[in-house]
């Protein structure tokens, strides 16, 4: 079973614009695989505390930012990280205020070195939770190592139907009638993590992948909002395929 876990403040690096992704910096943090067990280390920030990556856009993250501005949704944003730069979801938390951080595969000798320098990047920030708000790239064992069970990516299909990155499209050609939203717990898979929450939308005959992209995108955020800051503020657990929010 993995529990999400609380711990004493800690102090966020600010940084002015995005930073690089450090390619070697050890950071000890807590690596939770029990409720009852405590691994000394680096406490994470308290509850409240989130990092985002993102690759695109950043329309989910803008719908978490905007959340995140009411201090009665105590979930805040310590810092959004991407694997490219100039995107306009880097853009849109620095106009936040929000620290920013890019680590790109190619700036890394090999895929796994650029895993373990993802990994050491949002450690650094302590989060209760990291969230997959449209990130492209697919984590490997030093970054599930660190944050199993408190990694979660939000898809537009209802999984386990459609997975990657063609959910609308795909739903539309198999002609399903109705498809979604899902966010789910990371895993080593494609989209196999255990689901967390899911919201429906209808599939019309009329449809395009633009359209219908845009209808999931509109349960997609609050769906985002609602679950993420529940995650956070109440603590969950996640035992096999089960995930239950306290």
């Amino acid at each position: 079973m993995t529990a999400a876990r609380r711990g004493p403040p800690r102090t966020s690096p600010q940084r002015p614009g995005p930073a690089s992704c450090p390619r070697a910096v050890w950071v000890v943090l807590w690596n939770v695989t029990d409720s009852r067990q405590d691994t000394p280390g680096v406490s994470a920030e308290p509850v409240g505390s989130v990092v985002v990556l993102v690759s695109g856009s950043g329309t989910l993250l803008q719908a978490l930012i905007d959340a995140a501005a009411d201090p009665a949704y105590g979930v805040r944003v310590a810092a959004v990280g991407a694997d490219r730069a100039d995107i306009e979801g880097l853009a849109r938390a620095e106009r936040a205020g929000i620290p920013t951080f890019v680590c790109r595969v190619a700036d890394h000798p090999d895929r796994a070195s650029w895993d373990a320098a993802l990994a050491d990047a949002v450690a650094a920030y302590g989060p209760a939770l990291v969230v997959s708000a449209g990130f492209l790239k697919l984590v490997g064992p030093a970054f599930l190592a660190r944050f199993r069970g408190r990694y979660v990516n939000s898809h537009n299909a209802l999984l386990p139907a459609f997975p990657g990155i063609h959910g609308p499209r795909d739903a539309l050609a198999y002609g399903v009638k109705v498809t979604g939203a899902t966010l789910f717990v990371v895993d080593e898979g494609v989209d196999t993590g255990a689901i967390v929450a899911q919201v429906a939308v209808p599939v019309f005959d009329h449809d395009t992948v633009e359209v219908l992209t845009e209808r999931i995108k509109q349960v997609e955020r609050p769906q985002l909002v609602e679950v993420v800051g529940r995650m956070v503020r109440d603590g969950f657990t996640v035992t096999d395929r089960k995930v239950t929010i306290s």
